[in-house]
């Protein structure tokens, strides 16, 4: 490197050796094991060089790891590196899922012509807004990294994606505040999840800046293509990567499976998709491509589907309005006075599923969750025909709060004949004082302390069969998806006092909340 770290990197060569385009992966969980047998072997025996890197600070190369920090210049001067070797045949690719996915997107726009093609999984190009989902800290995922990371790190630490969850679930129940629960976790204050409290989901700050590379998307002329899961964390911002190439004109491809972040199942379809992309261009075989870019799995249905695009052609906008009396429906809502709940920061609304960076996020059951008096839950009548519904989901809801730091938690379910209530998408909003947001609310607000809150929900993929109900959570917590919201302003991580929320929630001809969702014409 530039500055005197040597990192080190495996290098696996096609049969006979002879100059040929390089697939480049970079990551910060070591060579071996499953990411040299599969992927160092495998595509070494379609043809290509394989170089796989251990980022710095970790498996043997030198340096201290600053997540997210170093890869942007230890990414090009690697480049410059492959240039140089004799084996090198002038031309490259890069691939890998997550934190691999987002060392690309680190100098795709930046490593010129010879970079043909990017495979990325579950990944985006930045992972800030997945660190403060909605602006809310999501703990979880972030304590979990940080802890995993750091027990890899040590030598015979013995951390792995088994046991880091298992750590990080001890920690968070201990009832410490969030700025020691890295000490539970991980048994001592680890770095970057300090920076992660210190730093906030300010995109403004240098910190962040440095290390979002969203804008620059539009800008990469490598061929891509994209790897999801519809219970993934960083799918909303792997899709706006997707919609950022379409706009600059590209034409990546995507794919969109029912799997969460750590599932093996989509270790198989990435190989397969990577190896048909690098062989088309890289070494212009465009045989094994398919005709359409963008290719869904489509849950309660079951099936695969192919399409021209995402969004999807020909969706359009349905909104399912909260009802009297706890319904749900498409049409407009009568009068009705505000439901009313109190969430307790001190004892809060706990999540069952959703999406977590090291753990099962496939959905469950949630009549636990729906018998508690913090979550408002709205049902739908039996469906008379299926609701096909592919694209971004939001919620539009009417809220009052007592206090006006306050958290706003909206999930969507599936509800099977036989009552079983499965979670198909949620989000969240953090807010603060109106006049804080001001700019965002341009007009939204009212005198007496109602506000219409946009609250962005994961993107589905999913038919609602018919005789199911479609039945939509209201809630202020998702603990320990995300932090608890203490009510009182104070910043992220500051120990102190606890402020119940007394939240009530609109649903009138005039403050109509509801659930936005796409809807598609069902096939078949």
């Amino acid at each position: 490197m530039p500055d005197g770290v040597t990192l080190l990197a495996d290098h696996y060569a096609p049969p006979g050796g002879e100059p040929a385009p390089v697939v480049l992966m970079r990551s910060p969980y070591g060579r071996r094991g499953l990411l040299g047998w599969v992927f160092g072997r495998g595509f070494a025996r379609q043809g290509f060089h394989v170089v796989i890197q251990s980022c710095r600070g970790g498996f043997g190369s030198g340096g201290l790891l600053d997540p997210l920090g170093d890869e942007h210049d230890d990414g090009l001067a690697t480049v410059a590196w492959l240039r140089e070797q004799p084996w090198y045949g002038g031309s490259f690719a890069m691939f890998g899922p997550s934190y691999l996915g987002y060392t690309q997107w680190a100098i795709a726009p930046y490593a010129g012509p010879e970079l043909k093609a990017m495979a990325t999984q579950i990944t985006a190009s930045q992972f800030r807004d997945a660190a403060y989902v909605g602006g809310a800290f999501a703990l979880e995922s972030a304590l979990s990294w940080t802890t995993l990371t750091d027990g890899m790190s040590r030598r015979f630490g013995g951390t792995s994606v088994l046991t880091a969850p298992r750590l990080t679930r001890r920690a968070v129940l201990s009832g410490r505040p969030v700025a020691e629960l890295d000490r539970a976790s991980a048994g001592r204050q680890l770095r970057f999840y300090q920076d992660l409290l210190a730093h906030h989901a300010d995109p403004a700050v240098p910190y962040w800046i440095k290390r979002d590379f969203s804008p620059k998307v539009g800008e990469v002329e490598a061929a891509v293509t994209m790897l999801g899961g519809w219970y993934d964390v960083f799918l909303p911002w792997q899709l706006k990567d997707y919609t950022a190439m379409r706009a600059a004109g590209r034409r990546p491809y995507l794919t969109i499976g029912p799997w969460y972040h750590v599932d093996s199942r989509h270790g198989r379809p990435s190989m397969a998709e990577a190896t048909a992309w690098f062989r088309a261009h890289l070494l212009g075989d465009f045989s094994r491509l398919r005709p359409d870019p963008v290719r869904l799995y489509v849950t309660g249905a079951e099936e695969w589907r192919d399409y021209p695009d995402w969004p999807v052609p020909g969706t359009r906008e349905q909104r399912w309005h909260l009802q009297r009396g706890f319904g749900l429906g498409t049409g407009p809502p009568e009068e009705d006075g505000p439901d009313r709940f109190r969430y307790h920061p001190a004892h809060p609304t706990p999540v069952i599923g959703g999406p977590v960076l090291l753990g099962d996020s496939r959905p469950r059951d949630q009549r636990r969750l729906e018998q508690r008096r913090d979550v408002l839950v709205y049902s739908s009548a039996a469906l008379e025909s299926p609701v096909e519904a592919i694209g971004p989901v939001r919620a539009e809801l009417f809220v009052r709060s007592s206090t006006p730091h306050v958290d706003v938690v909206v999930r969507v379910c599936d509800v099977r004949p036989d009552g079983r209530s499965l979670n198909v998408c949620e989000g969240v909003r953090r807010l603060g004082p109106p006049a804080a947001e001001a700019a965002r609310q341009a007009g939204k607000g009212a005198c007496d302390g109602v506000r219409r809150v946009e609250v962005d929900l994961w993107p589905m993929g999913h038919r609602f069969r018919r005789g199911h109900r479609i039945r939509v959570h209201v809630a202020a917590g998702a603990y320990p998806t995300i932090a608890r919201n203490p009510g009182t302003g104070d910043p992220l991580g500051s120990p102190g006092a606890m402020v119940p929320a007394d939240v009530e929630v609109f649903h009138s001809p005039a403050r109509p909340s509801a659930v936005v969702l796409p809807l598609c014409a069902p096939r078949g």
